[in-house]
Parts: structure tokens; sequence; C-alpha cells
């Protein structure tokens, strides 16, 4: 429990007063800054009308004639919404962060390439060496070549997708997963670090043909 400064009452953590709607400043995680359970699935929609509301009741602005612990209180408690919002709203920050309320990094289970992206990995670092290596060549090779990328370009997006989808199942198991079923966590655990890693790859593997293709376009 906590005790508000300006009114005294006593109620659970949260980032403002329910009788007096000053700001606590209480040590919160990031969905109940929000106000929201501990669920993976979320309303986008609700997501950002519950961030705009609390945004505006805690403005520093409104407490700027406010004793100091209350203008400390309404800054600490603006970032650590932004903060919340900015982590929740993309499915992959909100799985990171999962998996940091659960005691776990994502590094942990990183090491490795996922089994199933590393053909294609390695289909994409040759078509990104043949690129770099036509520079210097005709502009109808390079062209062909730069065809190829962007169609695997265009197959990693879709690889993407498919992984969101399986990060979403993810996030739905755990929503209904329940200690008292006796079940471990464990394998939900492994799941979405592997999705994750999946995804951070296909990143890479996006942001490495985007790099190469624009060095081909300005060569």
């Amino acid at each position: 429990m906590i005790k508000c400064q300006s009114c005294a009452r006593e109620q659970e953590p949260r980032l403002l007063c329910t009788q007096c709607g000053v700001p606590l400043g209480a040590g919160l995680d990031l969905f109940a800054a929000l106000g929201l359970p501990r669920k993976l699935t979320l309303d986008p929609a609700r997501l950002e009308q519950i961030y705009h509301d609390l945004g505006r009741r805690i403005h520093p602005d409104r407490f700027a004639d406010k004793s100091v612990k209350l203008r400390d209180a309404s800054l600490r408690g603006t970032a650590l919404l932004t903060r919340a919002y900015r982590t929740l709203r993309d499915p992959v920050t909100r799985g990171l962060y999962w998996l940091e309320l659960n005691g776990h990094q994502l590094a942990d289970n990183n090491k490795n390439l996922p089994p199933d992206l590393a053909e294609m990995v390695f289909e994409v670092q040759d078509q990104l060496a043949d690129l770099r290596a036509a520079r210097d060549g005709s502009a109808g090779e390079t062209e062909r070549l730069r065809g190829g990328v962007d169609e695997r370009r265009a197959e990693l997006n879709r690889v993407i997708e498919e992984a969101r989808h399986e990060l979403a199942q993810n996030f739905a198991r755990w929503d209904a997963y329940s200690e008292h079923d006796g079940a471990s966590r464990d394998p939900l655990v492994m799941e979405l670090k592997t999705v994750l890693s999946k995804i951070a790859y296909l990143r890479t593997l996006i942001r490495d043909i985007d790099r190469e293709l624009d060095s081909a376009q300005a060569a």
C-alpha cells in the first residue's frame, strides 16, 4: 500500500491517486503504470487512449504551482508513462519486457542462429556479396542482382509477418497460463525467446539488405 502525500489516502500503488488525482510517484512495472493487468495481448487503440488520458492528468504543467515533491512525482510519473507506452505498444518490445519481468533475457538464448533461418541467412549473404562485387561491372548485371535482392527482401517481410503471428499465439498462451494448473512456464519462455530471436535476425537481415541496396543505387 502507498499513502497519497496530498490527501493521505492509502491505496494500491498506481500512477495517480484515486481520491484526489495527484501523482503518487510510486515505483511501478510498465503494465501497472498504464493501469493494465499483466496480459500480453493488448488492444492498440485502447492502449493509446489510456496513454493520452493519463498523460493529460499527470502532465507537469498541472502541478507547476504545487510542492516540490508533487512536481517531482509528476515528472517521474510522466517519464514512466512514456516509457510504458513506447514499450508496450510494439509486440516485440513488449515480449522483451515480458522476459525481463519473468527474470529472463533474450541474450540467454540468442547466441546461435535459429536453424530454420540458417539457410536463408547464408543465401542472403551470398546475394549481397555478389551485389557488392558487381558494382564495378555492367549496369545490367547490377540491376539483375538488385532485382534478386529486392525479391529476397519481400520474402523476408513475409517471414517476419509469420513470426509476428507466432508471437501473437505465444502471447495468447501466456495470457491463458495459470500457475495453479501445475504446468511449467519453461516451454512458453523458450518459445518466446525463439520467436523474438527470429524476428531480431530477420530485422538485421533487412537492414543489411537496405544498406546494400542504397549503396548500389548510389553507385
